[in-house]
C-alpha cells in the first residue's frame, strides 16, 4: 500500500491530533477547513479525514462504507470556547441566524439546539464568519473555530442600514449547552476512512499522535501564534482544559444521540451508529 491520504483540519482544537504527523513517512497530510476535509472524502480525494461528526452520514455511498478510527476525536465535556451562538436577544425571540459553515457539525448542533433546547425554528442563512456583518442581517449568529475563542459577550457595532448602531450580545456556548441538556459530552470531529484505508499500525500510529502532542499543548501554542503570548496563553488552556481528545463509551453515547436528534429534526434523513475500526491496541 502506499502512503494515506489525510485531509486534516486546519483549526488550532485539531492540532493535537496532527502535531508531527506530517514526519510520519505513512501519511501525507493536507490541511483544510472542516467542511473541506468533508468533501475531499466523499469525493475519494482523500482515504482519512478529520471530519465534522454529522459528515459521517453523509457519505455517498452510506455511512455503512466508513469507519471511524477508535479512540480519538475532538470532544468536549461542557465549555468548549470555540462553538458559540452570539446573538442580541433571548434566544425564544430569535426569528434568523447566520451560520458559519466551516464546520458542519456546529451548523447541525445549532438546528438541533434551537429546536430542543429553545424551541424555535428560525430561519438559517450562510454567512462569513463576520460576527457584526452576521448580526447585521440575523438576529444571532453561530461562529466556531478560532474565531469564536476570542470573541466574548459584549457590545458589537453593526450597520444598520446606511448607520451603525452598538448592540449587546450574548455569547451561548454550545458545548456547555449540550452537556446540560443531554449529561453527555459532545463529539464535533473525528477520523473516517474506507475499511481498506488503515491498518492497525495506521491506527495505532493515530494515538501516538494523540498522546504524544498531548504533553505539548504550549508548543502547539506557540506554534500555532508565534510571537503572541497572550493568544498562546489562551489556545494552550483551551488544549488543555476545554477541548478533550478522547472517544470513550460516553463519548460514543454522545454522537449516537446527537445523531438520533439530528434526524428527528430533520437535519439528516436516518440516525445511524458508527462502526470502527478494529481496536488496534
Amino acid at each position: 500500500m502506499g502512503r494515506v491520504r489525510i485531509g486534516a483540519v486546519t483549526y488550532l482544537n485539531a492540532r493535537p491530533l496532527v502535531y508531527g504527523l506530517e514526519q510520519d513517512p505513512r501519511f501525507d497530510v493536507r490541511f483544510d477547513l472542516p467542511a473541506r476535509c468533508a468533501d475531499l472524502l466523499h469525493a475519494g480525494e482523500t482515504d482519512l479525514g478529520l471530519i465534522p461528526s454529522i459528515e459521517y452520514l453523509r457519505g455517498p455511498n452510506g455511512p455503512e462504507s466508513y469507519r471511524v478510527v477508535p479512540e480519538v476525536a475532538i470532544t468536549s465535556r461542557g465549555t468548549v470556547a470555540s462553538v458559540a451562538i452570539f446573538t442580541t436577544r433571548e434566544m425564544r425571540d430569535v426569528r434568523s441566524v447566520a451560520l458559519d459553515t466551516s464546520s458542519r457539525t456546529s451548523v447541525a448542533l445549532t438546528r438541533v439546539m434551537c429546536a430542543r433546547a429553545f424551541g424555535i425554528t428560525p430561519r438559517f442563512e450562510p454567512h462569513g464568519p463576520d460576527l457584526a456583518g452576521m448580526l447585521s442581517t440575523a438576529d444571532a449568529a453561530l461562529i466556531i473555530g478560532d474565531n469564536a475563542l476570542f470573541l466574548e459577550a459584549g457590545p458589537v457595532e453593526i450597520r444598520d442600514g446606511g448607520a451603525s448602531r452598538t448592540v449587546m450580545v450574548q455569547k451561548i456556548d454550545l458545548g456547555e449547552l449540550w452537556l446540560t441538556t443531554t449529561g453527555l459530552p459532545f463529539v464535533y470531529a473525528f477520523w473516517v476512512g474506507r475499511p481498506e484505508a488503515l491498518s492497525g499500525e495506521d491506527v495505532r500510529a493515530l494515538i501516538r499522535t494523540r498522546d504524544r502532542s498531548l504533553e505539548r499543548t504550549r508548543d502547539i501554542a506557540e506554534f500555532y501564534y508565534p510571537g503572541d503570548p497572550v493568544r498562546q496563553d489562551v489556545a494552550d488552556r483551551y488544549l488543555r482544559d476545554n477541548i478533550k481528545y478522547v472517544l470513550g463509551p460516553d463519548e460514543r453515547a454522545g454522537v449516537e444521540l446527537f445523531y438520533r436528534y439530528a434526524a428527528e429534526t430533520g437535519v439528516v434523513p436516518r440516525a445511524v451508529a458508527p462502526t470502527y475500526y478494529p481496536d488496534a491496541l
